[in-house]
């Protein structure tokens, strides 16, 4: 957290009023607008004199001659931390939550999607959600069954609810009953035990498992290739995003090709912010502004997550945007979504 034990009652108003403005008009905000929305009842003079102070002070900038400053990085984080007023979200906003939430089935990709969408359309950002890991989930039971000469489908069943399907490669598709005995052998070996257990373990577990001939060849692939069978995601890509239409519609994107560019990029790598969301997954509410971010990639951007979590599953919920974001309506909704998606989880 950024203290503002160096900042006089009138720096810390001023700087309130001014990333305000500049969050609500996205131009640099001059003194007499900030005059206005302080209340200080100070001059617009003044005013200038503060302003001064508080960009050698490292919060405020402006660009060529322009009288107006606009907030740093520094300047959000103060104000998010400290000068803010939140706003819990609107009785409409939590309905629209709500209902779209609970529309059309309840699968933990099809929570996670709509929530990312309505997220989006929310607040106007980019509402982006991550599923969950399900390496401390319980395998309940596993089903093997020949589909063609060379595969089996391996249909996982988790206590979460959750379901997956995998195929399994073979070079010769053994007969059904060896198919059969393995299945059981598995499930004797593997039922009950978390995935990250399964994993860790299975060598050990299979290496004096009673199979012969074609069951052992088949024992052998799940040994090689158990790591591939049983890590595992709730949703087929663990990045759900909403639409990024909305936030490109915002000045920051619309005045900038680059800036474009780099929203464009962020939606087409995944990876990027894969592993930006990964990190939150422990941390509960979650902002992390500019150049805060760890991936200088992220440098004009904020992120605003919550985890979520029901039994053993656990994600991050939440939505990209430019440092300009009306963070005291954006935390709310962020946060008030993890706990409606929670509650969804089964």
């Amino acid at each position: 957290m950024v203290f503002t034990e160096e900042l006089s009652e009138r720096e810390q108003r001023v700087l309130a009023a001014l990333v305000e403005a500049y969050i609500q008009t996205a131009e640099p905000a001059g003194s007499q607008l900030v005059a206005r929305r302080s209340g200080l009842g100070i001059s617009p003079a003044s005013i200038r004199a503060t302003m001064s102070d508080l960009e050698a002070k490292g919060y405020l900038y402006h660009r060529h001659t322009s009288s107006g400053r606009i907030p740093t990085d520094l300047a959000y984080r103060i104000y998010v931390d400290t000068l803010m007023r939140h706003s819990p979200p609107s009785r409409a906003a939590r309905e629209t939550l709500q209902a779209e939430l609970n529309a059309r089935g309840n699968t933990v990709e099809l929570v996670l999607r709509r929530a990312a969408q309505v997220l989006g359309v929310l607040t106007q950002e980019l509402g982006v959600a991550v599923a969950p890991e399900l390496d401390e989930v319980v395998l309940e039971r596993l089903e093997l069954l020949p589909v063609s000469d060379g595969r089996l489908v391996l249909v996982l069943t988790l206590r979460s609810g959750v379901a997956r399907t995998i195929f399994v490669e073979v070079a010769v598709a053994p007969a059904q009953d060896v198919v059969q005995q393995v299945a059981r052998i598995l499930n004797e070996r593997l039922a009950g035990l978390p995935l990250r257990t399964i994993r860790t373990t299975l060598a050990d577990r299979l290496r004096d498992a009673d199979g012969t001939g074609a069951g052992t060849e088949l024992l052998n692939i799940f040994i090689e290739q158990g790591d591939d069978f049983f890590k595992l995601n709730a949703s087929s890509d663990p990045v759900l995003l909403g639409s990024a239409s909305l936030l490109a519609d915002q000045p920051e994107f619309t005045s900038s090709n680059d800036r474009m560019r780099e929203l464009l990029d962020l939606t087409d790598r995944r990876d990027l912010l894969r592993t930006a969301l990964e990190e939150r997954r422990t941390r509960g509410l979650s902002i992390t502004i500019g150049a805060e971010n760890p991936d200088p990639r992220l440098a004009g951007f904020t992120l605003v997550t919550s985890t979520y979590r029901r039994g053993e599953l656990s994600g991050v919920i939440g939505v990209l945007g430019p440092t300009r974001m009306p963070y005291d309506k954006i935390i709310g909704l962020v946060d008030h979504t993890s706990r409606l998606v929670e509650g969804l989880l089964t």
